[in-house]
């Protein structure tokens, strides 16, 4: 190993495209969504439940299951949509999306014990950063400078 006399400069902060961070935060926030539901399987009864065709009161029938894809399906595919929906589309998508799963993150602890309280708090907590993140940078997605006539004009003059 060599040793030199140089101080290391400051590490440079690349600039990461608005569309990597949503897919990254969307990735995240499913990774948090299935590990929370992996992790309730834990709950004491919470398997026999599921054997009696309930879970979260629900009867674990065909619309139970195609609702519970679906609102798994939708995250899932924001992955995609981030890095593959032109920039005003993708906005709005990203705006609309994330709020909608705001209530969605919230219902979670509807009915669930006080014994379970650091875990729903800790999980759903986690779930609204990520998805306030989603809204912040999808919000304040950089805009490009519109030229206008008058300063293309003055620009062509000179």
């Amino acid at each position: 190993m060599t040793r030199t006399d140089k101080p290391a400069g400051a590490l440079r902060q690349s600039r990461i495209p608005v569309q990597a961070k949503l897919a990254a935060a969307w990735a995240s926030f499913m990774f948090l969504y299935i590990y929370v539901d992996y992790l309730a399987l834990y709950k004491p009864g919470f398997i026999d439940e599921i054997r009696a065709g309930v879970v979260h009161e629900f009867d674990t029938g065909p619309t139970f299951v195609a609702l519970a894809l679906t609102l798994m399906a939708v995250p899932i595919f924001m992955i995609l949509l981030s890095t593959a929906l032109p920039a005003r589309v993708n906005r709005a998508t990203n705006l609309v999306v994330a709020t909608l799963y705001i209530p969605v993150s919230v219902y979670n602890a509807d009915g669930e014990s006080w014994t379970y309280l650091y875990f729903y708090g800790l999980s759903i907590g986690l779930e609204l950063l990520l998805l306030a993140f989603i809204l912040r940078a999808a919000w304040t997605w950089p805009r490009t400078l519109r030229a206008t006539a008058g300063h293309d004009l003055a620009q062509a003059r000179v």
